[in-house]
């Protein structure tokens, strides 16, 4: 089975313990042996790694074994090593006690084994993990810029005390698209099966599957109320890392780059500079809000757009030399145009990656709030049935040699993703260094902004408007001829909320009308309109000229002259 060593920093967005529940249940006793065979091949690479992860000190001469590209090895039950052997013993022996002295539902032996592979993999580090055949192809799908499905936005809202999932837009091109779904549209039911009471999630789930499968979806018209049902086939439908960009003010363009770095990111990205240009685009905010992260060339390449030759981006070190690089920019020709980076604590990897890079070498200026703190990179392994893994094989340090990546070691896998630290830790002295023109800059908790501006949040009173918000555009946009709803809008919205929250009503209003019109993606302009990070960011444009210049003036030492033709 081959083992691809491409670093990638996983989605934060990925659900690792969805779904494995429906698949598990057709797993019969016959397939025990090879699952717990494939958990023991995934807790000896994880003790391949143990020592990287945590620090300690490696024995001299390790066991020959190393995840390289094109290498491979047997993870079947006729072939497996004695170790391997021993350790599948030991989780058949566990099962067996489990199962005669448990009281309550008695788990299946592949769900013993799957938590068992999580568990070995996550106590390494938060980004190793182990993933079933169905979320190890969704995770490829990611990479490959695609999901397989019928192309559709969904979302829910409770209505009577039942949770709907309603169509807010289809991809142009797409088989929701090809058979008229529309804003407002009701699911009703999937293959047969009830979509009501289910979360947007659970429906998305029901609504994708194998490429040119094909799928019954039970559907209220918001038109004029009819039901009907429509078979639909499922396709490749192609996920962009940028799913716009666009002329923000006169000369200054906008690219959300927010859906992490792919294969495509690249070519997307010269796509987008080309096109604005065209436009009329002398200076830039490109925003990395929200981006989880992705392939680490790719982050590369869109650093290098921006940075001159021989400037350093990156360097990775992991636990063998094949592991461990500097990555410098190659391109003699880069973007000079003003740059502002937007970023939030959803800026992770990857992003973090181009983020720091920027910031270092006083290229960019940095504009949102602390960003996610991931400076570990993961390899991404096939495993036998369809599954797969990914395990850190190195870190990465941001060219002045800062790591972002948060501390880990004294916190769960919740308080990690919900940033809570301890108090100690918050207090700590972070790894101090300079960039390009001498400013500070501080490691070990992700990227910190060069001006701080904390994003907009949706109040309580405020979040409940979007529901009857919906339903009042649902009504007076699809044509349906129902009487418009807005005494219901108006009476769920107090006196005090209408003067406090007018600019929300009103803004929120026209993005909705925008989504049924135009779709979720162009609707997302009208929110940017009143977004005072963007609104921060155009104003940051001036200094983040400045600071290019000041770098620019500085003259390149010796290390750094020779490094242009790397």
């Amino acid at each position: 089975m081959p083992i691809r060593a491409v670093p990638i920093f996983p989605s934060r967005r990925f659900r690792p313990n969805a779904l494995f529940e429906t698949r598990v249940h057709k797993l019969d006793e016959c397939l025990w042996q090879p699952m717990r065979t494939l958990f023991a091949v995934v807790f000896v690479l994880g003790l391949l790694t143990e020592a990287f992860a945590q620090g300690s000190i490696l024995p001299e001469k390790p066991e020959p074994f190393k995840l390289t590209e094109g290498s491979s090895f047997t993870a079947s039950g006729t072939s497996t090593t004695r170790k391997t052997r021993k350790i599948s013993g030991d989780i058949a022996e566990a099962e067996a006690l489990i199962r005669e002295n448990l009281a309550g539902n008695l788990p299946t032996g592949p769900e013993l084994t799957r938590s068992a592979a999580v568990g070995a993999l996550r106590s390494l580090d938060p980004h190793s993990n182990f993933f079933d055949k169905r979320e190890w192809q969704d995770l490829l799908d990611q990479e490959d810029s695609a999901y397989t499905g019928i192309g559709a936005t969904i979302q829910s809202y409770e209505t009577d005390g039942v949770l709907s999932t309603y169509i807010l837009d289809a991809i142009p091109g797409s088989g929701a698209a090809a058979a008229g779904l529309r804003y407002g549209d009701r699911i009703i039911a999937v293959n047969g099966r009830s979509a009501l009471g289910l979360s947007t999630d659970e429906v998305r789930d029901l609504l994708r599957g194998p490429d040119r499968s094909t799928v019954s979806i039970k559907l209220e018209r918001a038109a004029n109320g009819r039901t009907e049902v429509i078979v639909l086939k499922r396709a490749s439908i192609r996920q962009p890392s940028i799913p716009d960009f666009y002329i923000l003010e006169p000369g200054i363009g906008y690219i959300d780059l927010s859906e992490g770095f792919n294969f495509t990111t690249s070519d997307e990205m010269d796509l987008a500079l080309r096109r604005l240009k065209q436009q009329g685009m002398t200076s830039l905010i490109l925003d990395l809000r929200g981006n989880p992260g992705g392939i680490v060339q790719q982050a590369v390449k869109v650093a290098e757009k921006f940075l001159p030759a021989g400037t350093l981006i990156l360097k990775q070190r992991g636990r063998f030399a094949s592991d461990s690089r500097d990555w410098y920019s190659k391109n003699a020709a880069p973007e000079t145009m003003p740059l502002v980076v937007l970023v939030n604590q959803d800026t992770a990897s990857a992003s973090e990656i181009v983020a720091g890079a920027f910031q270092d070498n006083d290229r960019a200026m940095i504009v949102g709030t602390r960003t996610f703190g991931k400076g570990l990179v993961q390899s991404v392994i096939d495993l036998p049935f369809g599954t797969g893994a990914t395990i850190t094989a190195a870190r990465y340090l941001t060219p002045s040699g800062r790591s972002i990546q948060r501390d880990y070691t004294r916190i769960g896998l919740y308080e990690y993703y919900k940033h809570v630290s301890p108090a100690d830790a918050i207090q700590s002295t972070f790894f101090e260094a300079r960039t390009a023109t001498g400013r500070r800059v501080l490691g070990g908790n992700g990227i910190e902004p060069d001006t701080v501006v904390s994003e907009s949040e949706m109040t309580r009173s405020e979040a409940d408007l979007l529901k009857p918000l919906f339903f009042y555009v649902r009504d007076t946009r699809t044509g349906s001829g129902r009487q418009p709803n807005l005494s219901g809008l108006m009476a769920s919205v107090s006196v005090k909320v209408r003067s406090r929250d007018a600019s929300f009503l009103e803004g929120r209003l026209k993005y909705e009308i925008a989504v049924a019109e135009s779709g979720t993606t162009r609707a997302k302009r009208v929110l940017n309109e009143t977004d005072p990070q963007i609104h921060a960011g155009v104003k940051a444009l001036s200094s983040a000229k400045d600071l290019y210049l000041a770098a620019q003036n500085i003259v390149q030492s010796p290390i750094a002259k020779a490094n242009v033709n790397r």
